[in-house]
């Protein structure tokens, strides 16, 4: 009789392990936070009852032992940026827009979305028929005048280059990037802000040979106008 009880009390010890093996998040995790997503097993914190299987037991303490092997941690996953989109409106300072979309919601505590849009300042110098925006706009190049000092002042058999003009610009706007290059040719960008009027050298190889002029220089407006 002694052994038959062993024996019974031995398969009720070894039915109730298998339910504490199987009892787990295996097939159970849930997102966010829901107290319904819970069952009976060890405990992270190694107590034996009440567990749970959402996203937010890690705060709690109160996961299942096996919540971080059944119920891993996704991030979220973003496809490529898009290609820029033009800007919004031409001959004026305006803005242009990338995107990007979710392919993956994060989910068991891994890391959120990025942005999924970024926008950037531009400006187009022809309308949407294709036309320039006038005389008085259009883009310059320009750089430090430490550049100008290995330039040749003379061409190939002697002749003096054309010695240039100078082109007044007031600066109304510029990106955040501008202030922050570290290189030595670049520290003259840090100095110059909105409302700033610098003087701007038009001087070869930067001129043409045919119009002894610039691009961006403002050909055909007065030569007292602002360029901008």
């Amino acid at each position: 009789m002694g052994s038959t009880v062993g024996l019974v009390y031995l398969l009720l010890m070894l039915c109730s392990l298998g339910g504490f093996a199987f009892g787990g998040c295996a097939g159970h995790c849930c997102r966010g936070r829901d107290m319904n997503c819970l069952t009976t097993d060890w405990r992270m914190d190694r107590v034996y009852g009440t567990c749970y299987c959402d996203e937010s037991c890690g705060k709690t303490r109160d996961c299942c032992f096996d919540y971080f092997t059944e119920c891993p941690a996704q991030d979220c996953a973003v496809s490529d940026w898009s290609f820029w989109s033009g800007c919004a409106k031409p001959c004026q300072p305006s803005m242009r827009v990338r995107v990007r979309h979710t392919e993956r919601q994060p989910s068991n505590g891994g890391e959120a979305c990025p942005a999924l849009e970024q926008k950037a300042g531009c400006r187009e110098y022809r309308d949407h028929t294709g036309k320039t925006c006038g005389a008085h706009s259009g883009p310059a190049f320009i750089t430090s005048m430490e550049f100008a000092k290995g330039r040749p002042k003379h061409d190939s058999y002697g002749n003096p280059l054309q010695p240039g003009f100078c082109v007044e610009f007031l600066l109304e706007s510029r990106s955040p990037h501008c202030s922050l290059q570290s290189r030595p040719h670049t520290h003259w960008m840090r100095y110059i802000t909105e409302g700033f009027r610098v003087c701007v050298a038009c001087e070869p190889p930067a001129m043409s040979n045919h119009s002894a002029r610039c691009h961006g220089d403002g050909h055909g407006t007065h030569k007292y106008v602002t360029m901008s």
